[in-house]
């Protein structure tokens, strides 16, 4: 490869779109594919090429990144992309996967010869459309002349956590931050619930904690969703946050440790989507605390 790299984007939600738009402005040719069409139709706007298929998208390009909903999309939609694959193809596989499915995904570039980096992404929908992302990423060392103007384009930062991709370094990162980040969102919304049920004003709490080791810009920014009732459209949706609360306890599992925090998290998030929240701000957990769809105005 010589100059810029051609990347293909599989998957263009919330993430997937944006990390699109800033590797256009920083003048890499584009090509988009998402399964829904006119999801992806708008990234034309940016200079993205918009294709049919993954084997379209992927055709001819130097890297591609999956930005989908979970492991098993990935990999589903990387089958679907394999006729246009070619050895020495860099995937960079940007989905929160999870230990047990990234096993797949290796095996799966094994298989077509492709260079693979394990390059979960920490941020939401807004350091994702400001390129403001941390990349965590694990992958080889030949191949990130490719991948490294890519991963510039749409992060802050490159955290890099090892060599091997399929060693999980990367995701393994990810899975303890989300555990950080879900068990925070639950605790926000549950200040906000017990403060309605015994009559408290939730400022009272905020300004009790001002300045303080219990305050955190995180559990101001979560609450001021709810309170102002702006969950939507969401920085990180309730249905996704789903998926990591269980591919975090799963983890643990594995590891012979029992998450009682993060499977409460779980619970709480898949309770509140099916409220009818699921694509809703992750902070909408708060209304798991309650029977109905309800709550508004904590």
């Amino acid at each position: 490869m010589t100059g810029k790299p051609t990347v293909s984007v599989l998957g263009t939600g919330i993430m997937g779109a944006a990390m699109a738009r800033n590797l256009c402005r920083a003048g890499l040719e584009v090509r988009v594919w998402n399964r829904t069409r006119e999801k992806a139709e708008p990234l034309a706007a940016d200079g993205a090429r918009v294709t049919g298929t993954p084997a379209e998208a992927v055709e001819g390009a130097d890297v591609v990144l999956t930005m989908l909903y979970d492991g098993a999309t990935a990999l589903e939609t990387m089958r679907d992309a394999a006729p246009a694959l070619r050895p020495g193809m860099v995937w960079a596989q940007c989905t929160t996967a999870g230990i047990d499915l990234l096993t797949d995904l290796a095996a799966f570039a094994r298989e077509y010869g492709l260079v693979f980096y394990d390059a979960p992404v920490l941020g939401t929908r807004q350091p994702a459309e400001a390129g403001q992302l941390t990349v965590l990423a694990a992958g080889p060392e030949e191949g990130r002349a490719a991948v490294t103007p890519v991963f510039d384009a749409v992060g802050a930062k490159t955290v890099w956590t090892g060599d091997d991709g399929a060693a999980g370094s990367a995701s393994r990162l990810k899975l303890v931050a989300n555990s950080w980040v879900l068990a925070a969102t639950a605790a926000a919304g549950e200040v906000l619930a017990l403060s309605q049920a015994l009559g408290v004003d939730p400022q009272g709490f905020f300004d009790l904690i001002e300045g303080g080791p219990l305050d955190m810009g995180y559990l101001r920014a979560k609450a001021a969703l709810v309170l102002d009732g702006k969950l939507s459209p969401p920085s990180f949706a309730v249905a996704t946050a789903v998926k990591d609360a269980r591919l975090i306890v799963a983890a643990g599992e594995h590891g012979g440790v029992r998450l009682d925090v993060a499977a409460a998290a779980a619970e709480r998030l898949a309770r509140a989507a099916a409220q009818g929240h699921a694509d809703e701000d992750m902070a909408a957990a708060y209304f798991a605390s309650f029977e109905e769809k309800s709550g508004e105005g904590a």
